[in-house]
């Protein structure tokens, strides 16, 4: 627009509301007064845009998202999975909240008293690891990713989730709510959409744990409560997934056996 224009602003004819209307007869004699403007100017020149001020990426961003999301239901699959796997890697590296909801607040271990950080606290124990340090040489914070990174894998599995799908580590990125809209969206179509691959599911689940924890540490409650929905509707999903496989399962398995053949009954009718 700025080159159509060749640097020129737009410019509209704005009537003198001070001169006398066409269609009414002055009360007093208008003063001639050639002085006053009527010419408004519509949009000032247009300066070409070398860069992108950083309060306004996330809104474009989140726009580009939000027609994407208009296609979501033709794009192919390795699309949505490398979404996913973007949308995980945004949120930063691993964390044990991803999974903190997926935790039993009743389950209590033997070993000690759970709280919210208990499972991990006891396998940090376990693996000779309390308190951020650890028991003997070595790296202690790539010891803690590590122990870490196998409590989300073990959750993970417990679920039903591929842990191909997870990522080691992501590149931290600003997540405003401007730009994490569109992405919440998307990742709900990737999880219960119909025509999606089970491999699909699964990277959208890895991704919204980690976007969860991400939210939780930034609190930012609009993230948090929308990312709540989606991990409870996929726990419910899967446990549903789970229990109609074990009915059929079952079900298959009594058409299969052998049952005893009942004796024909015999009715005595007296005379």
């Amino acid at each position: 627009e700025a080159k159509s224009r060749a640097g020129k602003p737009l410019l509209v004819q704005i009537p003198d509301l001070s001169q006398p209307s066409l269609y009414h007869a002055p009360r007093n004699k208008a003063v001639d007064d050639r002085s006053r403007q009527s010419v408004g100017v519509l949009s000032p020149p247009l300066e070409p845009h070398i860069a992108v001020k950083s309060t306004k990426r996330a809104i474009i961003v989140g726009t580009a998202l939000d027609c994407y999301y208009k296609q979501v239901s033709q794009m192919p699959a390795w699309s949505k999975l490398d979404f996913c796997k973007f949308a995980a890697a945004w949120a930063g590296q691993d964390c044990p909240c991803r999974t903190k909801l997926d935790r039993d607040e009743d389950n209590h271990h033997e070993n000690g008293n759970v709280n919210g950080n208990g499972h991990i606290r006891l396998l940090r124990e376990d693996s000779g690891f309390s308190n951020g340090t650890r028991s003997g040489d070595g790296d202690e914070v790539d010891y803690e990713d590590d122990v870490i990174k196998e409590v989300v894998v073990v959750e993970m599995n417990n679920l039903g989730i591929n842990e191909e799908n997870l990522e080691t580590k992501g590149v931290r990125i600003p997540l405003p709510w401007e730009l994490l809209r569109p992405v919440v969206t998307i990742l709900g179509h990737c999880l219960f959409g119909p025509l999606n691959s089970q491999d699909v599911k699964d990277s959208a689940s890895v991704a919204v744990r980690c976007l969860y924890a991400r939210a939780s540490h930034d609190l930012a409650p609009q993230a948090i409560l929308a990312l709540q929905s989606l991990i409870r509707l996929d726990k419910n999903a899967r446990a549903a997934a789970t229990t109609a496989a074990t009915v059929t399962t079952n079900a298959s398995s009594n058409a299969n056996t052998p049952s005893k053949a009942k004796k024909p009954e015999i009715l005595l009718v007296s005379k």
